[in-house]
């Protein structure tokens, strides 16, 4: 009753929104006579003539109607496709910042054009954000042909391209890429030291393909630049030695009963604990592998780190599996993306796990790294001006969208009816049993030529299913990580006759299945064709295209339940496109991991109720409602682990964002000078203040105050100026505050005339970003360590989040005045008599525009300093 009341008020809401911007379409339908005499030349500059209006005061939305009728007929044009009324609803409700949920096949890319060509007028930059680098050239390609015709320039930002070619892509009116390479395009804006080494202009408006992807199953993971530090990788292979000399805690499903152990794992959590006993046996197999001497205690601080290496190490062999999380490639370890079943190169999981992994399966073992920026995909989306999405499925997720990122969810009507036949789902014993109930209706379906596309949770489950069907001689397609880059091709080919498809997680989002097969692409595989080919082949297509709708369209099978059940309607949604007939049933059984972790004791119970036997299955709704509250239960910890993310990240963002704005004003800044002599004066003062004016003494110790002024400003105070200024008493004490600032300030400035004005503002501004970024690299590590053990709070009945927000305050305040104590340190080192040979070096970098270099050598210089 409940589902159906929620269920009925987003159809409401969305029926509310569709009925208040319907006007919006027949204004644009109206337009439609107008522009079918004008020719081409005539419709682009249409182009220049909004973007006068726009200067000259107009809004966008009042541009809207006029704006889309003439992406419209560019497209009738251009592509010989006329978008439909459905499609103009969904382009109004992106272009008022919302979620567009479109089913599979309503054409959501012709529909993005719409907002795009819109909100790029601006001429501010609009990013269309994609799953991957295949689909960003893929649709900048196909839609580039629209937008230069209507005299929009069109860019494309993906993976490994240089420093100009990311700055053309940006500067364009419309630009495709990657989440993943816009987040960290902007973590590396923010690293530079110069404007000229910076891509993106103003965050305007992004709009985001497959939003829910994106913007909820990617969002558990942030995005991280770090480097490599120094670290000794043979203590991953000990550790990962002693592993097999640990025995699981186990816990008998029967008498409830624990088989003691040394360590337990929470499947659910996916975490691992020690026990008591374990603790134990560590210490022991420590000595014995002679990582720890003999009657020394495992918990010293300095032996501490052992027990994270064993956790981790734990976390590899019992929670992290080969073909599921990752795969071996090149002897590398290649993480898999658990909701796409994508590889991600280039990522690497944090903390030491990756390499706990890489011993584990005895692969080269690289150095741990060190974070140097960092944002969760939730704070830099938000960071957009305009932000809105569309896909197939958001509704299940409506909640954390509206929450997180004010975006509404809006349903839009299919352009034709449903008509796919989605059969409850069945239920066996076994997985054995369930494999063969799904082999079963693969072969009816190959013997009345029907296409089936199925659907796994992982890459071992499909390549099990892939040999099952080796075995009974039934052609097939795989589509999995292990076959990236023939993604597109294979689930392009699922619709054709007697097709059969196995994909991991619903890979090859953003490419559709036409039944028969796609004929674009078969025509692209063929060579030397010419007209009659062409009509041939179109022929022959148009033969099979009617044969799979006779035999029932396609047939999707799920080979389990995914924990989200996104996923499962991403699945369903292949068929049924464009009101095309299609079927789906999931195959389920009690072995499943979700039924397992979640509804098997419901489930059993129910079964044995009802006496199914060996090679039975039953079909009935309770069970499907019993999976679907295992589903919601998983959704919601999955929820809890991205809100439990992003606020801690928020309160890193508060920080991230004053550090960013004082770089790019120090960046941006033409004379550094007066800068850095307000913060002599502000450091000045904290000085006198807590070294001259202590203990409210009346006297002056000029001997303190001579050796403090050497020690932190390397000034040698003169006792003959000092006793003349009359300065022994503390009776006037601006006046002692003001003469030192005086002669602290003028100590620099002598110090730094010795060079150019040229040569030493670029030098101070290099030693000022150097000396922020370096604490602010430091503090990022900090904040990591604090993040991690700062649960332990609890237990003395603190909310571990306030306690982070206060602990981390702290610590970015006295970062702060660290960074002031330490530039000055810096500065005043480097433009000592003892560096001139030093600057000489520097003064060779600025001549020949080698920046780089220059902050390198400095950074060498700082540390020495920090020693």
């Amino acid at each position: 009753m409940l589902k159906k009341l929620i269920g009925n008020f987003f159809l409401n809401y969305s029926n509310r929104i569709l009925k208040k911007i319907n006007f919006f379409v027949k204004k644009i339908n109206s337009l439609e006579k107008n522009l079918l005499n004008l020719s081409d030349l005539e419709l682009k500059k249409k182009t220049t003539i909004f973007r006068t209006r726009l200067k000259n005061g107009e809004t966008l939305d009042q541009l809207l109607p006029e704006a889309f009728s003439v992406v419209r007929e560019a497209s009738k044009r251009v592509f010989g496709m006329r978008h439909f009324d459905v499609q103009l609803l969904g382009g109004v409700v992106l272009h008022q910042q919302a979620i567009a949920e479109m089913r599979t096949g309503e054409g959501k890319t012709l529909t993005s054009t719409l907002p795009v060509y819109l909100n790029a007028l601006a001429g501010k930059g609009v990013h269309i954000v994609t799953m991957n680098d295949y689909l960003a050239k893929r649709d900048a390609e196909r839609n580039r042909l629209l937008f230069n015709f209507l005299g929009l320039t069109v860019g494309v930002n993906i993976s490994n391209m240089s420093l100009e070619e990311k700055k053309i892509a940006y500067a364009s009116d419309i630009t495709y890429g990657t989440n993943h390479e816009y987040g960290f395009d902007y973590l590396r804006d923010n690293m530079v030291f110069c404007n000229t080494k910076k891509v993106q202009r103003e965050l305007y408006f992004a709009l985001v393909d497959e939003v829910d992807s994106i913007l909820i199953d990617e969002a558990r993971t942030p995005l991280i630049i770090s480097g490599p530090i120094e670290h000794n990788s043979s203590i991953y292979i000990h550790i990962n030695q002693l592993i097999s000399k640990l025995n699981l805690q186990i816990t008998d499903p029967l008498q409830k009963n624990n088989i003691s152990g040394d360590f337990f794992i929470d499947r659910k959590s996916r975490q691992v604990y020690l026990t008591e006993l374990g603790m134990d046996t560590i210490e022991k197999l420590l000595v014995t592998y002679k990582l720890l001497m003999p009657q020394e205690s495992l918990y010293l601080p300095k032996n501490i780190f052992f027990i994270h290496h064993i956790l981790l190490a734990l976390k590899a062999h019992y929670v992290f599996f080969n073909n599921i999380d990752y795969i071996i490639k090149n002897n590398n370890v290649l993480i898999v993306d658990e909701h796409t079943g994508r590889i991600m190169p280039g990522r690497r999981w944090s903390e030491g796990l990756h390499q706990a992994i890489e011993a584990k399966e005895n692969v080269a073992i690289h150095n741990e790294n060190q974070t140097l920026a960092s944002i969760t995909l939730q704070n830099y989306f938000r960071l957009y001006k305009k932000l809105s999405g569309m896909t197939g499925t958001a509704v299940t997720e409506e909640f954390e969208f509206r929450s997180i990122y004010n975006l509404e969810t809006v349903v839009i009507p299919t352009n034709k009816p449903m008509i796919r036949n989605d059969m409850s789902d069945i239920i066996y014993l076994s997985c054995q049993e369930k494999y063969k109930a799904i082999i079963s209706e693969i072969k009816e379906c190959v013997l009345r030529k029907q296409p089936v596309l199925i659907g796994t949770v992982s890459i071992e489950k499909s390549e099990l299913l892939s040999s099952f069907l080796k075995k009974n001689f039934i052609k097939h397609n795989v589509l999995n990580a292990k076959f990236h880059t023939q993604e597109a091709d294979i689930i392009a080919q699922a619709g054709q006759v007697g097709a059969v498809t196995i994909a991991t997680n619903m890979a090859g989002r953003g490419t559709d299945i036409v039944l028969g097969g796609n004929f674009d692409a078969y025509i692209n595989k063929k060579n030397n064709v010419n007209k009659k080919n062409i009509l041939n082949i179109k022929k022959q297509w148009k033969k099979n295209h009617k044969l799979v709708i006779r035999s029932g369209g396609l047939h999707i099978i799920g080979t389990e339940r995914h924990e989200s059940r996104r996923i499962d309607n991403q699945l369903r949604g292949r068929g049924g496109r464009q009101g095309d007939p299609g079927s789906s049933r999931f195959y389920l059984s009690l072995e499943d991991p979700l039924l397992q972790l979640f509804s098997s004791d419901k489930i059993i119970g129910f079964m044995k109720l009802l006496g199914v036997k060996k090679e039975e299955a039953i079909e009935h709704p309770w069970i499907n409602k019993a999976i679907e509250n295992a589903q919601r239960k998983v959704e919601n910890q999955n929820f809890d682990v991205r809100k439990n993310l992003l606020e801690y990240d928020n309160v890193i963002n508060e920080q991230r964002q004053v550090i960013y704005h004082e770089r790019n004003k120090i960046i941006n800044a033409h004379n550094i000078r007066s800068y850095i002599l307000s913060i002599f004066e502000n450091q000045i003062r904290c000085f006198v203040k807590k070294n001259i004016l202590r203990n409210n003494l009346n006297v002056i110790d000029f001997y303190f105050l001579k050796k403090q002024l050497k020690n932190i400003f390397f000034y040698n105070l003169s006792y003959k100026k000092f006793l003349k200024n009359k300065f022994l008493f503390i009776n006037e004490n601006s006046e002692i505050i003001q003469y030192i600032i005086k002669i602290i300030q003028k100590d620099y400035l002598k110090r730094v005339s010795k060079i150019s004005i040229k040569y030493s503002l670029i030098i101070e501004k290099a030693i000022i970003l150097q000396t922020l970024d370096w604490f602010w690299r430091e503090h990022l590590n900090s904040l990591d360590f604090l993040r991690q053990s700062i649960y332990l709070r609890s237990y003395a009945q603190k909310d571990p989040a306030q306690e982070y927000k206060r602990e981390s305050f702290n610590m970015f305040l006295s970062m702060l005045k660290s960074i002031k104590h330490f530039l000055i340190k810096n500065l005043l080192n480097i433009f000592c008599d003892n560096f001139e040979d030093k600057r000489y070096i520097l003064i060779q970098f600025i001549d020949s525009n080698d920046l780089d270099s220059l902050h390198y050598f400095i950074m060498k210089f700082f540390k020495k300093i920090l020693k």
